[in-house]
């Protein structure tokens, strides 16, 4: 008798344990939807770079230009032209390796833009692809690099050069 009850309990378990799947809420599946009929609805942006046109994703809201940076005293490394260092710049690698800096330059290079490579005070090489004066200017480069590149250089930073 008492190998049919714990047969009827190690059953009820199999079955109480097996129907246990994530579910997804309600809320989150309204958001997504919701967040799908505003990326169909919204306009398309174009960026033109080195005879390429690049569409940038669907911009529903305007661009904030409090974009978060990380501010630090840069120079160009030895070799680099110094005055294609602006005051913000899109980084998308940095790198205590000499070798590893100059093969992403490389690569980079080799995909039409003009890399700088910048050394900041504690020697870390910043791989640089594109300098501005403006911040909103920077932050619309680092976006349609980010989605160029996709999914690789998620990572994509703005510095902003301190003096």
């Amino acid at each position: 008798m008492n190998k049919i009850w714990l047969f009827g309990a190690a059953v009820a378990m199999v079955f109480t344990l097996g129907s246990c799947k994530p579910k997804q809420s309600a809320y989150k599946a309204a958001y997504e939807q919701a967040q799908q009929r505003e990326m169909q609805n919204a306009p398309v942006e174009t960026i033109v770079e080195k005879d390429e046109v690049v569409e940038v994703a669907p911009v529903s809201k305007p661009r904030v230009t409090n974009e978060s940076t990380r501010s630090e005293r840069i120079n160009a490394v030895q070799g680099e032209d110094a005055s294609r260092l602006k005051r913000y710049s899109v980084v998308i690698g940095s790198f205590r390796n000499k070798t590893n800096a100059y093969s992403l330059k490389e690569r980079m290079e080799g995909d039409g833009y003009s890399v700088v490579l910048g050394e900041n005070e504690q020697g870390m090489l910043r791989v640089i692809v594109a300098s501005y004066d403006d911040k909103t200017s920077a932050a619309n480069s680092r976006d349609a690099f980010k989605i160029k590149y996709s999914p690789n250089f998620q990572d994509a930073w703005l510095l902003e050069r301190a003096y």
